[in-house]
């Protein structure tokens, strides 16, 4: 598909005609939360279902979380090339059975939410995952008429948080249907990395500046790979 673009991109360059615009990366964040009893067969379905994803068309990265501290819910982080092949996964075979087969350990609704990337480092690869790594996945919320202002701010959070050391992704999602509300993914080294993280100067200075600007309160949860 990139060569395909490059080609077309070229070719309109040279009559004289505006190249086509980048597609743009389209990123889904999933929480599912399922019965205290169920996590063990709610994780054999996420390891199939990401197994299925991974192999799609179009997918760039599939992420299946589980939250530490409350092992019955699950978080699905994934990028895809664009949004066209974002839709034809999340209508894919693989997904309905897994959403079918999901249905009976629900605790709460299925709470799937489109994004764009704001702030994202390049979206290929993973980190070297170990027992060890921790995941935050953070949704903020701003009161609308705050909303440019929070994003600056957390837009002057991204360089000096992926300088932090034990830093492995920082990335700024906004929600399609809520620009308002933004969600920070960051996968960290270890506890240690994420603690120094969270004391750092420019850290505590971010979140003494957006409290004013909150519609609701600051929601990081940390996970762990499903494995």
């Amino acid at each position: 598909m990139a060569v395909t673009m490059a080609i077309v991109a070229s070719g309109a360059s040279a009559q004289g005609l505006p190249a086509p615009a980048p597609v743009a990366p389209a990123y889904g964040v999933t929480y599912i939360e399922v019965a205290p009893g169920a996590s063990g067969k709610a994780s054999a379905l996420l390891r199939r279902l990401r197994a299925a994803m991974r192999t799609s068309d179009g997918s760039v990265r599939f992420e299946a979380l589980q939250r530490r501290e409350r092992p019955h819910h699950f978080a699905l982080i994934e990028v895809w090339q664009d949004s066209t092949t974002f839709d034809a996964a999340l209508a894919a075979a693989p997904r309905k059975a897994f959403r079918d087969q999901l249905q009976p350990l629900l605790a709460a609704g299925y709470d799937e939410r489109p994004h764009r990337g704001l702030a994202v480092a390049h979206a290929s690869g993973a980190p070297a995952v170990t027992a060890a790594t921790v995941f935050t996945v953070t949704h903020v919320d701003y009161i609308p008429p705050k909303k440019d202002e929070g994003i600056a701010a957390l837009g002057q959070m991204v360089e000096p948080s992926r300088r932090d050391a034990g830093n492995l992704r920082y990335d700024v999602l906004q929600q399609l249907n809520r620009p308002n509300h933004l969600t920070l993914v960051e996968v960290w080294k270890d506890q240690k990395a994420l603690e120094a993280h969270e004391g750092a100067s420019h850290t505590v200075g971010f979140r003494e500046t957006i409290t004013p600007m909150s519609g609701a309160l600051f929601d990081q949860r940390l996970y762990r790979a499903v494995n």
